[in-house]
């Protein structure tokens, strides 16, 4: 065996476990679609290489190099439609599907061209370099969305197609493809193309199994950390993500404060409309919470009726005014399916962070205020001890009824 057929066989092993991990991703989860479009394009990449590993054999290898390349277009092709899926685009069907009918038929008639002619490699070659690129334009499509390893995709794609559109140019400075289809394995060209072709198929295919494997991880604690009812952050997920935010807020010299409330007389809520009513006051305050935040905080549910949010770079002032926007709006907020006369109220402890603490402590603080709002009578406003002195001179705000905040 020629040192291009042992390449060979390894890349038809290789597609063949490819082909496997990503089935295997689709069934896990069979609500990620390209992974089983991508599986299905690495399985007609073993379609592909064992044609390739036949040719040799035939007298006549015309229909075989031409279906050759339309097994290896068409795998490309169901790639691109993977990575469609991927980046929430909509796969170009028609036009991929053109580009391969035509592309198939030019290199049917480019056959009768001498072998080692440019126009017959670039023929071949091209068409596999455009649907890399095409690949790289889907990934670029969600640009808004991308971290660095979906760059790391778009840079390797980009790579690819340039080492498609370059063979031919590698093919002339080599000696050439071999004298014909059944020469072509042992060649020079071959050797050089095909361990090429295998360092970038593998770390292309490498790094999409990275990406899909992180989307699947990164969803599976987005739920574990996501409270069913409310839609927002659990407890665990809110601690979680307030002290990222704390550490975050604390490197950049930003306030940060820690908002907490608490829904008023909830257990005869359940105990006059039943529990399903209960669950609906649940959703609409936390539907409230998540449409009055800005995109910036960090807001769950951490208990029964308990909420928190975490507002970086807010002072104070601003998140008591903020705090009260939310208890007065939410006082006059009808709830769907319950009486139109009936309204319900939220008590809010404020506490904002203060040097040396953590978010077991300052959750304690807010915690301490939201006491003090349902001792004062509920529906209002306090703040966290040792925060009062942070408020302006001029600050005249006070809480429901006019009562004023207290410690």
């Amino acid at each position: 065996m020629s040192g291009a057929g042992f390449i060979l066989a390894i890349n038809l092993f290789v597609a063949g476990l490819l082909a496997s991990a990503f089935m295997m991703i689709a069934v896990y989860d069979v609500r990620r679609i390209s992974a089983r479009w991508l599986a299905l394009a690495y399985a007609l990449g073993v379609a592909y290489l064992a044609i390739e590993a036949v040719i040799p054999l035939m007298s006549n290898a015309r229909m075989a190099v031409v279906l050759g390349f339309a097994t290896f277009l068409g795998a490309t092709i169901v790639l691109n439609v993977g990575l469609a899926h991927k980046y929430d685009s909509m796969p170009p069907w028609k036009p991929m599907l053109a580009f391969l009918a035509l592309a198939t038929l030019v290199v049917y008639f480019v056959q009768d061209l001498p072998r080692h002619s440019l126009g017959r490699m670039m023929a071949y070659q091209l068409p596999f370099g455009a649907m890399q690129f095409a690949g790289a334009l889907l990934v670029w499509s969600a640009r808004k969305r991308l971290d660095r390893l979906d760059y790391g995709l778009m840079a390797i794609l980009s790579v690819s197609g340039a080492h498609f559109i370059a063979k031919p140019f590698m093919a002339h400075a080599l000696g050439g493809w071999g004298t014909d289809p059944q020469a072509y394995l042992g060649s020079t060209y071959a050797l050089f193309s095909q361990s090429l072709g295998t360092v970038l198929s593998i770390s292309l295919a490498l790094l999409i199994l990275v990406v899909l494997v992180r989307d699947v991880l990164g969803e599976a604690t987005a739920r574990s950390e996501t409270d069913a009812l409310s839609g927002l952050l659990n407890r665990g997920g809110f601690e979680r993500h307030a002290a990222a935010a704390l550490r975050d807020a604390v490197r950049q010299g930003l306030p940060v404060t820690l908002v907490i409330s608490d829904l008023d007389h909830f257990k005869a809520i359940n105990d006059s409309y039943g529990h399903a009513s209960g669950d609906r006051v649940i959703e609409a305050f936390s539907h409230f919470i998540h449409e009055s935040k800005a995109g910036h905080h960090i807001a769950g549910r951490i208990g029964g009726e308990e909420f928190a949010i975490i507002l970086p770079g807010t002072h104070l002032a601003a998140a008591r005014l903020f705090a009260e926007g939310a208890r007065s709006a939410f006082s006059a907020l009808p709830i769907q399916g319950l009486p139109a006369s009936c309204r319900f109220t939220a008590s809010f402890g404020v506490a904002e962070l203060v040097a040396g603490e953590g978010i077991d402590q300052l959750l304690r603080r807010a915690d301490a205020a939201l006491y003090e709002a349902k001792k004062d009578g509920r529906d209002c406003v306090r703040l966290a001890a040792g925060n009062m002195a942070q408020l302006p001179a001029d600050s005249n705000i006070v809480s429901f009824g006019g009562k004023p905040p207290s410690a």
